[in-house]
């Protein structure tokens, strides 16, 4: 009996977590992708032998063979090694890219939602003003006025993804600050800053989860986007956006070229957004079946 109520409760929540996970077989069959092509890119160096930014004028138009799993480009590079070592930029950006937009966004959020006043008004007339343009647009905006390159199209990305976050950290905020716990906290004189590390955020942090697993495909499919338009990364850098903004024009006598890039990108993203829907199925009791 002591064993039994020795037990931590979040051992208890990991493994329930766990079990409807692999319940859920539409975010494992995500997971199964994702799994291979992140595997895929850190054994890329034992996968090919090719060098992704080597050009060899020799083997241009190569269609796929045995020699070249994907064929080659317009100057010779094998493609199979270029979507290899562009799914550790891709995927790298996105994650980045995200993470960053949610920390500064759950922090800006529970800022406002707690001490509220000019505080809050400020902060959310500012992301008022950001949310008032399109998003790929506002990202493609800052990133020709940066100037085009990733760096560049990571931080614009990066800006127009931060209000989603601190809407719904301080969405959550409002709700908790009038719990009975952070009340308590308030009278016994806990400054606010720990009252906001200790007791908000742990507990405000479930939404924002959500979203950054839904939003990293995104993040993903906007980098590449900038890429086909010339404002993230820059030849010979290989990028799956940079890949097919260059390959397109090639899509009728050499199929290959925009086919695989876009293909790898596709089912990263797919895999992505199918994680995200099943964590958010497990997390949110409102979206579970």
């Amino acid at each position: 009996m002591q064993t039994q109520m020795n037990i931590s409760p979040v051992k208890k929540e990991g493994s329930l977590f766990f079990y409807k996970f692999i319940k859920n077989k539409m975010a494992l069959a995500g997971f199964a992708i994702l799994g291979v092509i992140l595997v895929c890119s850190l054994f890329a160096p034992f996968l090919t032998s090719y060098d992704p930014t080597r050009t060899n004028i020799g083997q241009q138009f190569q269609a796929p063979s045995a020699l070249h799993w994907f064929g080659t480009d317009e100057v010779g590079r094998d493609i199979f090694s270029r979507v290899l070592y562009g799914s550790r930029l891709s995927l790298g950006i996105g994650i980045t890219v995200v993470v960053s937009a949610g920390t500064i966004g759950t922090f800006l959020g529970t800022i406002s939602g707690y001490l509220g006043g000019k505080v809050d008004q400020v902060i959310m007339r500012i992301m008022d003003m950001v949310l008032a343009f399109p998003t790929l647009i506002l990202a493609m905006a800052l990133a020709a006025a940066l100037g085009p390159n990733l760096l560049n199209a990571m931080i614009a990305i990066a800006i127009v993804k931060i209000p989603v976050y601190v809407r719904l950290a301080r969405g959550e905020t409002l709700a908790l600050r009038e719990k009975l716990f952070v009340q308590a906290a308030v009278t016994f004189g806990i400054p606010s800053w720990r009252i906001i590390a200790r007791h908000i955020v742990p507990n405000a942090i479930s939404p924002v989860v959500i979203q950054v697993t839904l939003d990293i495909g995104d993040a993903i499919l906007m980098v590449a986007t900038l890429g086909f338009l010339g404002l993230g990364a820059q030849p010979p850098t290989p990028e799956w956006g940079a890949m097919i903004s260059i390959g397109w024009k090639y899509l009728l006598d050499y199929w290959w070229y925009p086919t695989f890039p876009g293909l790898a990108l596709f089912l990263a993203s797919g895999a992505l957004n199918l994680i995200g829907d099943g964590i958010r199925d497990i997390l949110d009791p409102k979206s579970s079946r």
